[in-house]
């Protein structure tokens, strides 16, 4: 009995041992497996590309989705995901703003039409680029000088350019002499000259107009005042020159209510010899869209006499975002060489990169670049008043403007008021 007794506790016994050893491996694999996965989960995050998000349009030509393309092929660090928007400017801007109030980095990289860096710095939702472009060795003197006026902030960079747009002055080369023509496009000449050339040529080949431009009031008479002011640095003297063509024999008496519209279709049709207009208006003239009368071969292109007022997007980093060196990185190749050749040749759009104005390839993909007066134009560009207010800077100018321009009276009031607006930071 007393030899069953102790059998039966050194089973019992036993079988606690072996229960407790099983468990303790059991543990022991979990933790094992654990540690396992965990490391696996690590290795996994480490090989993934860090994913960058791009805010912008939508793009009707193949051109935003092969320089994503291209950028992403070019890297073993980022990825960029694009989120097309609207193409209504005005809901674009709306759908930026409420998702930077907000205090989200639902994007790293932003398109932004010109006029909206200065109110986005402002408001403290970008980033500054300066160090980035310093440590890239990038100039600003790189890109176009309108562009990157209007994404300057109290004296720090922005934004780089994603397309530029620019005025331009089309003219009559089937009425205008040669010397004229080769004075007009080297941009070595003055309103003043543009003046005395509007009423020689006038009346001929059934020209009524000598030069139109944009003078109603909206955003097109902002556009024409940053134009003749020479970026408001001689307002006095631009709001002037302004009412003398306004009141001129040669231009049309309804000239207070002309927009882009009312100025190219005059053109168009063959009733002025000159016009202040944008670059979508030689695509009408190639494509002898309805009511085009005039040919290619009747118009020349060069730069306004101070220049151009720079329109087009550009591209910024959200100042919440968790990737900011990643989204440098895009904007570096975005608006660098070769991502500005991709926008060109593949879409059409001007470059923002100064150097392919000279590139061949480039000039044969873009018609308008091998005009020797639209390069000029490109290189020479001015930027609208950058404030944090923008809209508000603007209705000032148009406002005080068109006030002037449409009596003649009040030129320093008008001139004081502008010159403040326009400061205004």
């Amino acid at each position: 009995m007393k030899f069953l007794k102790s059998l039966f506790f050194m089973v019992i016994l036993f079988s606690a041992l072996m229960l407790t050893a099983c468990s303790d491996n059991g543990d022991n694999t979990q933790k094992t497996d654990n540690n396992d996965n965990k490391s696996g989960e690590d290795m996994k995050t480490t090989d993934e590309k860090v994913t960058i998000k791009f805010g912008a349009q939508n793009d009707n030509t193949p051109a935003t989705q092969a320089l994503i393309d291209a950028f992403n092929e070019s890297q073993d660090q980022y990825v960029v995901e694009w989120d097309p928007l609207t193409n209504d400017s005005a809901q674009m801007h709306d759908q930026l703003l409420n998702s930077l109030n907000s205090g989200s980095s639902e994007y790293d990289v932003l398109s932004l039409d010109v006029v909206w860096a200065g109110e986005f710095a402002g408001a403290g939702f970008l980033e500054p680029i300066d160090l980035f472009m310093n440590e890239s060795g990038l100039s600003k003197d790189q890109f176009n000088a309108g562009s990157m006026a209007s994404g300057n902030y109290t004296g720090k960079q922005f934004t780089l350019p994603f397309f530029p747009d620019l005025g331009l002055l089309y003219y009559r080369n089937d009425i205008v002499s040669e010397e004229d023509a080769a004075k007009l496009d080297s941009g070595d000449y003055t309103y003043d000259d543009l003046y005395a050339m509007a009423e020689k040529y006038t009346g001929e080949a059934e020209t009524k107009y000598g030069f139109l431009y944009q003078s109603k009031q909206y955003e097109g008479l902002t556009v024409n005042v940053t134009e003749f002011t020479n970026a408001f640095s001689d307002v006095q003297t631009g709001l002037e020159t302004m009412y003398k063509f306004t009141t001129a024999d040669f231009s049309p008496k309804d000239l207070l209510n002309y927009t882009e519209a009312e100025a190219h279709t005059n053109f168009e049709q063959g009733n002025a010899v000159f016009e202040r207009n944008w670059p979508y208006q030689f695509g009408r003239i190639k494509g002898q869209e309805d009511g085009v009368t005039v040919s290619l071969e009747q118009v020349g292109i060069a730069p306004l006499p101070n220049g151009g007022s720079v329109g087009g997007w550009l591209l910024g980093i959200n100042k919440n975002s968790e990737n900011i060196e990643g989204a440098w990185t895009f904007i570096e190749f975005a608006a660098g060489e070769q991502g500005q050749k991709i926008m060109t040749t593949e879409g059409g759009y001007l470059p923002g990169f100064n150097a392919l104005l000279e590139d061949e390839e480039v000039i044969a993909g873009n018609e308008m670049l091998s005009y020797p007066g639209f390069q000029q134009a490109l290189a020479n560009t001015l930027a609208r008043p950058v404030s944090p207010d923008y809209n508000a800077v603007s209705n000032t100018i148009q406002v005080e403007a068109h006030k002037y321009l449409s009596s003649g009276e009040g030129l320093d009031t008008a001139a004081t008021t502008i010159e403040q607006a326009a400061k205004s930071e």
